[in-house]
């Protein structure tokens, strides 16, 4: 996975900038030789901003990024004359980015929207010339107030992919040939598990120039909730997905599996998902029995007529383009509850 193009996960130090101190000056002329205070403030110092773009797909434009500084502010001057502002950093993301720090997980924010902007770091204030500090009984002070200090530490960025409908299944179910069959994605497709090593994202053409995003997650293994396999790495884009598709194949290796086998399979599934998080489960969901085209008819409506009736289901077939425009239906229905 050493040149693989989606990056979802990064560490960033980042630093906001300090604030310029403010002026003690006192105001000297040939008439006025006591002129008194007229010390400017100091500028802000810059913040770290992290700024949602909706043209980003992935952060490996941050993959070698390791520090953001924002500038600090400049000190005040005489004469009234106020420090300028340091320059904000930056930071582009796409959206459905999350940013932690990384210490203590706690969450900073998270950008959804295009163009929004999320502080994670806010810039020092600027401190007050003496001109403030004038008084009746303080006619000419010589001091003034610092500039406040920035922040600074180690922040994560991860990245959920937004997507209206995910994909869920074992290595090996079927996922990208759905999604290279529905979509504009042109992902890696071969006949052994992961292929898949990185979420693919296709927009779907609906009915009347409408449309709709499919995700393609890599592949979830029975404890990947723990850990194991790859799946934990990618369960969290699951998170963003309105609707969930399972995909579970009628076929495997050892010939067509019983519909014990298939619900198994699927409480393996949905037991993975409220392990990493129960919210997953009140999503609208379909299953999709995949692979139909290398069973029988009589195969396929036993295995139908045994499946429990609180499974909402269609059988389906990528390659022969059986009941894919139905399952487009199902989904564009559960999208609009």
């Amino acid at each position: 996975m050493e040149n693989e193009q989606f990056i979802d996960y990064v560490k960033i130090f980042a630093r906001s900038g300090n604030g310029g101190g403010g002026s003690a000056h006192l105001a000297r002329f040939a008439r006025n030789p006591k002129g008194g205070p007229d010390g400017g403030d100091g500028g802000k110092g810059g913040s770290v901003i992290a700024r949602g773009n909706r043209n980003l797909w992935t952060l490996l434009h941050l993959r070698y990024t390791k520090h953001v500084f924002a500038e600090n502010g400049e000190h005040g001057q005489k004469n009234q004359c106020f420090g300028k502002n340091g320059a904000d950093a930056i930071i582009e993301v796409p959206l459905g980015t999350v940013i932690k720090m990384a210490d203590t997980d706690e969450v900073i924010g998270e950008v959804l929207d295009d163009g929004q902007e999320l502080v994670i770091m806010k810039g020092g204030r600027g401190g007050l010339g003496n001109v403030h500090f004038k008084s009746a009984t303080m006619q000419t002070p010589r001091f003034a107030q610092p500039g406040e200090p920035g922040c600074e530490g180690w922040i994560t960025l991860e990245l959920k992919v937004l997507a209206d409908v995910g994909l869920v299944g074992f290595p090996n179910a079927g996922k990208s040939t759905l999604i290279s069959k529905l979509s504009n994605a042109k992902p890696k497709i071969a006949n052994y598990p992961f292929t898949t090593l990185t979420p693919n994202l296709g927009m779907v053409a609906y009915r009347d120039f409408q449309s709709f995003v499919i995700a393609d997650i890599p592949g979830i293994i029975e404890g990947a909730s723990e850990g194991k396999g790859i799946g934990l790495r990618f369960l969290r884009h699951i998170e963003r997905n309105s609707v969930l598709l399972y995909m579970l194949p009628v076929i495997s290796e050892e010939g067509v599996r019983s519909a014990e086998e298939i619900q198994h399979e699927y409480k393996i599934l949905q037991n993975e998902l409220n392990q990493y998080n129960p919210e997953l489960l009140d999503k609208n969901f379909l299953v999709a029995l995949t692979k139909c085209d290398a069973a029988s008819q009589e195969e396929l409506d036993k295995i139908k007529k045994q499946l429990p009736k609180d499974m909402p289901f269609i059988d389906i077939s990528s390659v022969t383009n059986y009941h894919l425009t139905e399952l487009k239906d199902m989904l564009w229905r559960l999208l609009e509850d």
